[in-house]
């Protein structure tokens, strides 16, 4: 078995999920770099300073989900922390110039297709389940094994409900799939808490990534603070909390 601990990352080869493989490693951590293509996770996993791997990724791809489970347990015997930060805004990836105000509106459950709404939450609900269905062999074997989930307080049903809040006017197929990303949160910390595995779900805040064409106001660095804080909770630490680095969000 692998002597280090180990972390697997999805969405890693850039933005905040390649910062929290960073920070991990910092922490002594193995950083598998999940990426959909192996090339750019190769060239995210060079720019770690430490013991950092690319592994082929895709959440919406159950053979490449069970290939990369299959690596783990054969090159490395363990996994001790999961972080599902893989996400995705809306279905087309070729918008550099739209507002995201825009990309919100077209997202809206009013005017969204079908097809849209399956895709995103087929990487933002679905890809969360499947990945940690699938490495939950491992992590039932770590000693204190660890599930991160990033999330987001556009999720948020309790304020989103609240009038005064202007978010609600977007709240559309990206937000819903957040707060369903929440809910599985929920379920998984409930069923796993006897196991000793801790589920928690971390917002990075507005942060400047491809998911809002680089508008944020936050960096990569700072919204991956609440992520590694909750992946390295020891054994009293919290779990089914959601939570950033300000302290706890309503669900």
């Amino acid at each position: 078995m692998h002597d280090k601990p180990v972390a697997l990352v999805t969405g890693a080869n850039k933005g905040i999920g390649l910062q929290i493989a960073k920070d991990l490693a910092v922490h002594g951590f193995t950083a598998l770099i999940g990426s959909r293509d192996l090339e750019s996770g190769e060239t995210a996993a060079a720019s770690v300073n430490g013991d950092a791997r690319a592994i082929q990724l895709d959440v919406t791809d159950q053979t490449s989900i069970a290939a990369a489970a299959e690596r783990i347990q054969s090159e490395l015997g363990r996994l001790d922390v999961l972080v599902n930060n893989a996400g995705i805004s809306h279905a087309c990836t070729s918008l550099p110039d739209t507002p995201v105000e825009e990309i919100a509106r077209s997202g809206l459950l009013t005017v969204a297709s079908l097809e849209e709404v399956h895709t995103v939450f087929e990487t933002n609900v679905f890809g969360i389940i499947a990945v940690t269905q699938a490495m939950l062999p491992l992590l039932r074997q770590a000693p204190m094994a660890r599930i991160v989930n990033v999330a987001s307080s556009g999720g948020s049903l309790t304020l989103n409900s609240d009038p005064t809040n202007p978010h609600r006017a977007m709240f559309g197929t990206y937000s819903a799939s957040k707060a369903a990303a929440n809910a599985i949160t929920v379920a998984f910390a409930a069923e796993l808490e006897s196991a000793g595995i801790k589920v928690n779900a971390a917002c990075p805040g507005f942060t400047a990534t491809s998911l809002n064409n680089f508008r944020g106001t936050r960096t990569v660095e700072q919204a991956a603070r609440e992520p590694v804080r909750l992946a390295l909770i020891g054994p009293d630490g919290p779990t089914g909390t959601f939570s950033n680095e300000d302290g706890p969000l309503p669900w």
